[in-house]
């Protein structure tokens, strides 16, 4: 359900802004969209497993609130990285 360490950091070059940049707004949100996407393909063979949904509630709301901060701070940046994701809104 996790995510390899070869993925993480595969997603990290590519949505980084500077070299070594793992804490931008653009690199949380794919490390997060990468885990959600894990987490729903889980759900299609455990359909009662309620405890993991909770945790991907929670990973969905993180998400959203990192989305929201990025809109504000930089337009741009946001319709570039959902583009990129190919998330909704």
């Amino acid at each position: 359900m996790s995510i390899t360490a070869e993925r993480k950091e595969a997603l990290i070059k590519e949505h980084a802004r500077a070299e070594g940049d793992t804490g931008s707004p653009e690199v949380q949100v794919a490390i997060l969209s990468e885990r959600i996407s894990n987490l729903t393909e889980h759900f299609k063979g455990h359909h009662k497993d309620n405890h993991s949904r909770r945790g991907l509630l929670m990973l969905v709301n993180k998400r959203r609130s990192l989305l929201d901060y990025l809109k504000k701070k930089d337009g741009s940046r946001y319709t570039d990285l959902i583009g990129k994701l190919g998330l909704r809104k």
